[in-house]
């Protein structure tokens, strides 16, 4: 009888999140369909063309060896900014945690409609958490593969070998910018994760907001001026 008690008093919280889910999901499903008709239609379709020619320009020109590597040390230093901060958050978000019974009350004082259930509030901080820790992740993967092209990127003879050549390299460096934009996402979808600390509506207008901005930011320029 607790648990169901439990599963009612959660209900606010869960069709919160449902909504959320589904409205992030259909932004996603949206996007990649009008990605597959023009892969140019998002911003990431304009980076993976932009980085798989700057790698085979680079490596079918010697004479631009110290460009590519200065170029590949600024890329390694963003992201490894990135995976220092995703590191200091989850730093914090466990300091959050261990002071759940001190702040939650405070914190509930704008959650009108969900519960206070302490049990709600860990799988809040875990939630926050993971995705923190996803964010770590990518920035980290993406330092190592751009170690990898570092040393790739300036090898002589490229094509005798079939994984050394430019579109093989390129790949690579692709996959890099990939990993760092997922890095780049976990962190954008921190902030509906923290509103939710506030309360389920929260939760539901910060996703609200986030998939608007996410909207006109993934649009490359020209299909920004094609839709309006």
């Amino acid at each position: 009888m607790e648990i169901f008690a439990l599963l009612r008093g959660l209900s606010p919280d869960i069709i919160a999140v449902a909504i959320s889910t589904t409205m992030i999901a259909a932004y996603y499903a949206y996007l990649r369909s009008r990605s597959r008709r023009d892969p140019t239609y998002s911003i990431h379709g304009i980076n993976e063309l932009a980085r798989s020619l700057w790698v085979a320009n680079v490596m079918n020109n010697p004479g631009k060896d110290i460009m590519a590597v200065q170029t590949l040390r600024n890329f390694i230093m963003g992201a490894s900014l990135m995976a220092s901060t995703a590191a200091l958050l989850i730093i914090g978000t466990l300091t959050l945690s261990g002071q759940a019974e001190n702040i939650s009350r405070s914190w509930h004082a704008l959650n009108q409609f969900g519960t206070h259930a302490a049990e709600l509030w860990i799988i809040k901080v875990l939630t926050l958490l993971l995705d923190f820790i996803v964010a770590f992740f990518a920035f980290a993967m993406a330092v190592r593969l751009s170690n990898h092209v570092v040393f790739m990127i300036n090898v002589p003879n490229h094509d005798v070998h079939p994984e050394l050549t430019p579109a093989r390299v390129g790949r690579r460096l692709i996959r890099a910018g990939n990993l760092f934009a997922i890095g780049m996402r976990a962190f954008f979808f921190a902030v509906p994760l923290v509103f939710w600390l506030f309360g389920p509506v929260l939760l539901v207008l910060a996703t609200i907001g986030l998939v608007i901005v996410l909207y006109h930011v993934d649009r490359s320029p020209r299909g920004s001026r094609l839709a309006a």
